[in-house]
């Protein structure tokens, strides 16, 4: 009998039937995909500060190539989309790891710690979401977006023969041109985005973007974009509601906060504009953005506190039924809660180790030391459980994209910094002057990329899992193939971080001398938590500016509040306004222009089918398809040229080893690049309109 309450969804494998899942070549495979996606994630989440989610394109590439083989089916396929998918999201971490080289702890990212704490982290997540899996997954209404978008794409690229009766609509000639098309689609953003970022970031004739600036009075102005076809894929996916978010977001920054503060103040002799202005943002306009983004972060884990509870419970009841003498079926089958207990221990075992290592050679007693260990590791496992129970059901409630996870990560660091010093005030840390107070940021950094790393893991496996209810995969195969998938994803990010770091260096972090600090990749998150635990133990925290981000958050929440009660689609995401406060211009307002097109292409596509007479839904499923991928694909081509690109710095030693022109062909690159991205755009509106609806 089932523990469910829930129907099972239509056209989804039945208990009955045994279909191969977890097999070598799926495992071996989703790694592959593994090292594409994270290497790519980890370069875009430095470079901008945002990471994309790889459940839908891993999908496509998975059929796509298990197609050649006998005997594959849309479960193998789902655990390969799983593996993949947990590794990409697994590259998270780089919103908080690269502090330690920027404080000048680490030199580079030393790789067996690195490896450990992105490991541990990570599985601990997916221990985490097991228990609720039953509540969020089985027994909730919550619309888990990218999971049903992913088992949605599994479902329409599998062959009717392939689900042993399942009904999963469509003809045989209609999934496997489908599925064709998919990858058609991947490969032909990937090649337009590859080419581009290779004429911009090697060769150096396209501009990246473009900036103006000028004075009204003694109040400063900025105007920019850039050029980046990752962002214009970005925010697509993210939507027009928060796109109109995010620019409100850069207003309130660049068109208030910025003018005010440049209008108190004389600028400084010898200073430019530019100089002038980005420095008050970066030291000042940019904490009302985080004060913004922690209160999002918040009152989303104040407004799911009760029902995170309710499925715990509920869970937790499944499980416990379980290892009664109930017959589960095969597809309510988790990880037992032993083999959930044991994983839990070894990993907070690895933890412990982890961080005694880390802290090896700090200059104090070696009883200080294991306090300090034991304080941290237990932060991290409790505070990370919270975490991700609530990030769980942020993931179903508004997907995992457009999930708080850096203002949990700033909750977490203001938390574990205050902890650490009220610890340090009885074991002699802060009495040891810089060094000691450097060990305790560098602590606060550590611990903290432990909880991201539970988070963003808890985060992304909810909708993994979920594309595996709907599909009728086995749960504790899933399970095993996303411990599987952090593995895999621990073991390449290390050297990507690595690799990234000695070719670019970070804002305000450069390996070697000479280096040029405009190719410097901005780590924006990374920089903020940075700049918060400093202040905090340096008492120099900028608190004037995150209260008024505060304050601001809560009238934004406030606001945000009155617009959901009311009838109508209208509402403020508090979470986009602080990222556009917060992220430098040139990618927030790229990221809205992404944002801007989906939304043109959404209104020509409902103008078409109210032409037609045809339901809006139906019309534009294949153009929506079309349009995913090909985005998908624009952020992996630019995210592995600008990988490779950093493989030939580093080997060269050269900032521009690729680079045909020189500094004064800038005003022509930036017409140049103005012209092929707005091209871009222009082709990818066309192509995603040309898709034909299925009717």
């Amino acid at each position: 009998m089932s523990t469910s309450t829930h129907a099972h969804p239509a056209g989804r494998i039945a208990d009955d039937t045994s279909l191969a899942e977890l097999t070598v070549r799926g495992i071996i495979l989703g790694a592959i995909i593994t090292v594409i996606f994270t290497a790519s994630n980890v370069y875009l989440g430095l470079k901008v500060g945002l990471t994309f989610s790889s459940s839908i394109p891993a999908a496509v590439i998975s059929m796509a190539v298990l197609r050649m083989f006998s005997g594959s089916n849309i479960l193998e396929n789902n655990m390969v989309q799983t593996q993949a998918s947990a590794a990409g999201t697994l590259s998270s971490i780089i919103f908080i790891l690269p502090g330690l080289v920027m404080i000048g702890y680490w030199q580079g990212f030393p790789y067996w710690q690195t490896l450990a704490i992105c490991a541990a982290g990570g599985m601990l997540g997916v221990m985490y979401t097991i228990p609720l899996r039953h509540a969020m997954v089985v027994q909730s209404d919550l619309p888990y977006p990218e999971g049903v978008a992913a088992a949605e794409i599994l479902r329409v690229g599998t062959r009717h023969d392939e689900v042993q009766g399942a009904t999963l609509g469509g003809t045989r000639s209609k999934t496997v041109g489908q599925a064709e098309t998919g990858i058609t689609e991947i490969v032909a953003g990937g090649v337009t985005a590859a080419v581009v970022t290779f004429a911009t970031s090697g060769l150096r004739v396209l501009s990246e973007g473009v900036n103006v600036w000028f004075a009204a009075g003694t109040a400063v102005i900025r105007l920019s974009t850039g050029f980046s076809l990752a962002l214009l894929g970005a925010g697509y996916l993210i939507g027009i509601v928060a796109g109109m978010a995010m620019l409100l977001g850069l207003v309130i920054a660049w068109g208030v906060a910025v003018p005010v503060l440049t209008s108190l103040h004389a600028m400084p002799a010898g200073s430019t504009l530019a100089q002038y202005a980005t420095g008050l943002w970066s030291h000042d306009v940019r904490f009302i953005g985080a004060g913004t983004i922690g209160v999002a972060a918040v009152w989303t884990l104040a407004t799911l506190f009760k029902p995170m509870l309710e499925g715990l419970r509920t869970s937790f009841r499944a499980l416990s039924m379980a290892k009664g003498k109930i017959t589960i079926p095969r597809t309510e089958l988790d990880l037992s809660p032993t083999w959930i207990a044991v994983i839990t221990l070894v990993l907070i075992a690895v933890l412990v180790a982890t961080f005694a290592s880390f802290l090896g050679t700090a200059p104090i007693t070696r009883s200080a030391i294991r306090g300090l260990v034991i304080y941290s590791v237990l932060f991290a496992v409790l505070f990370g459980f919270l975490v991700a129970a609530a990030c769980g059901y942020m993931a179903g409630l508004i997907g995992s994209s457009a999930s708080p996870i850096s203002g949990i990560g700033i909750v977490a660091v203001i938390l574990v910094s205050l902890l650490i010093l009220l610890v340090a005030s009885g074991n002699g840390l802060l009495e040891s002057g810089a060094a000691g107070r450097q060990l305790g940021i560098a602590l606060a950094i550590f611990t903290t990329s432990a909880v991201i790393a539970v988070a963003t893991i808890s985060n992304d496996n909810m909708q993994d899992l979920k594309t595996g209810w709907l599909v009728g995969a086995t749960p504790w195969r899933q399970q095993v193939a996303l411990l599987i998938g952090c593995v895999v994803g621990a073991m390449v990010i290390p050297p990507i971080l690595d690799l990234l770091y000695h070719a670019y260096g970070f804002t305000g972090a450069m390996p070697r001398a000479g280096m040029d600090p405009a190719q410097a990749l901005a780590a924006p998150q990374a920089t903020l938590m940075t700049a918060i635990a400093t202040g905090i133990f340096s008492g120099a925290l900028n608190w004037n500016m995150l209260l008024i981000g505060v304050t601001l958050g809560v009238v934004l929440v406030a606001i945000d509040e009155i617009l959901r009660h009311r009838a109508g689609p209208a509402r403020l995401p508090v979470l986009a306004v602080g990222i556009g406060i917060y992220l430098p211009p040139t990618v927030a307002a790229t990221l809205v222009l992404g944002t801007v097109l989906a939304w043109l292409i959404e209104r020509t596509l409902k103008a078409r089918a109210r032409k037609q007479n045809v339901p809006y839904e139906r019309f534009a499923e294949a153009s929506n398809r079309r349009g995913v991928l090909l985005a998908s694909g624009l952020i992996v081509g630019e995210s592995l040229v600008g990988v490779l690109i950093a493989a030939v710095i580093g080997f060269s030693g050269k900032d521009a080893p690729l680079a045909v022109v020189g500094s004064g062909f800038g005003a022509t690159a930036q017409w140049l690049g103005l012209i092929v991205f707005a091209a871009v755009a222009w082709m990818f509106a066309r192509r995603v309109l040309s898709a034909r609806a299925a009717f």
